[in-house]
């Protein structure tokens, strides 16, 4: 069947839902291309690409997990990554990817992938964004927990490299209240910026905020898949099952095909209560969403010490990372001032973990 050009592009999100094996990969990418996904997204995970081994315990929505030595044991090499991919082109499925630093970002370029997406996490990772847009294919960036000016700085960043560029609206909680959503900002995004702009759906209803999305003209809907809602891997209590994601891509493109904003928003009323669904399409004004407020600084990456330094030591590219925070250590400076810091001394000691501040050097 023909696709529809006015339907949005349909992510399965398998993330790290394989557990590092390929059988269980291959299972995913099948379910993703039966439920009717156009693509399928994975993340190619380097635990010290992406967190401090101090940063603790971190809670998931199965509950706090020692999260570095989970993403550790996820860790994969090319051939993995290889085989999914081409198991996905061999289903006629989009294959794309997250990389979360210079490692998983080489492992990516060498893969020679036709999209590249960055998580919310990384929308203020200055350096990987620079190079995933040198690359020059188009470049999805999810917006959650982030500001407009957060965007605008990476837009900037990014439009060095001239990709094609799509935003997805995003709420950075798992799982994310559908009243969260604010969808109304769909259409302002893409006046102010000039981009498409679609949806990274982290709320728990397969239907309500993919097809309000779809009505307000959504370029892309991504959505988290599992096998089962009960097996083991980190966002699989907040993912659709196989069923729930087919009943999703059908309804988003019964929503597409129709064209009919209104009568689908009315019908959406009918069938969820007006005052839901107001609430999901929210007032339209870009702000952190109550549900991912006490993230902003934490998720986000900033600029951390990998070893101890010494009050005194000059600090060399090397002793410092940048890394998401969470919730034990303290956030340090936005990536940007990442060569700033390096070159200058250190006014008292830093732990390892730590965030490097203005006042620490």
């Amino acid at each position: 069947m023909e696709k529809n050009p006015k339907a949005p592009l349909i992510i399965a999100e398998l993330g790290t839902s394989h557990g590092g094996d390929p059988i269980k990969a291959s299972e995913l990418i099948a379910a993703a291309a039966e439920s009717g996904a156009d693509c399928v997204k994975c993340q190619i995970v380097y635990a010290g690409e992406i967190l401090h081994p101090k940063t603790g315990m971190v809670p998931l929505p199965g509950g706090e997990i020692p999260l570095y030595e989970a993403f550790a044991r996820l860790e994969r090499g090319p051939g993995f990554y290889g085989a999914m991919k081409e198991e996905a082109e061999n289903r006629r499925l989009l294959f794309l990817a997250t990389p979360f630093g210079p490692a998983s970002a080489g492992l990516l370029r060498d893969l020679a992938p036709r999209a590249v997406k960055i998580a919310s996490p990384e929308l203020n990772y200055t350096a990987l964004l620079e190079e995933t847009a040198s690359w020059g294919i188009p470049l999805y960036l999810s917006c959650g927990v982030s500001t407009l000016g957060d965007i605008e700085e990476a837009l900037a960043a990014v439009s060095r490299g001239g990709p094609p560029v799509t935003l997805l609206h995003c709420v950075t909680a798992y799982p994310a209240p559908a009243e969260d959503y604010n969808l109304r900002v769909l259409p302002n995004l893409r006046g102010i910026f000039g981009v498409p702009v679609g949806v990274s759906d982290h709320s728990a209803d397969p239907v309500l905020v993919p097809v309000l999305a779809t009505a307000l003209g959504a370029a892309a809907i991504e959505k988290h898949l599992c096998l089962s809602r009960s097996d083991p891997g980190l966002d699989d209590p907040v993912a659709l099952d196989p069923g729930d994601f087919a009943r999703m891509c059908r309804k988003v493109r019964s929503a597409a095909k129709s064209g009919e904003k209104d009568g689908i928003i009315g019908e959406l009323r009918e069938e969820f209560g007006g005052e839901l669904v107001e609430k999901t399409l929210g007032t339209g004004r870009k702000v952190l969403a109550p549900s991912e407020k006490a993230n902003y600084g934490r998720t986000n990456r900033s600029i951390h010490a990998l070893r101890d330094i010494a009050a005194g030591e000059l600090i060399t590219p090397g002793m410092i990372g940048i890394l998401r925070t969470e919730k034990v250590l303290r956030p340090g400076l936005p990536p940007r001032w990442e060569g700033l810091v390096a070159g200058r001394r250190a006014r008292h000691p830093i732990p390892a973990g730590e965030g490097i501040r203005f006042e620490d050097i």
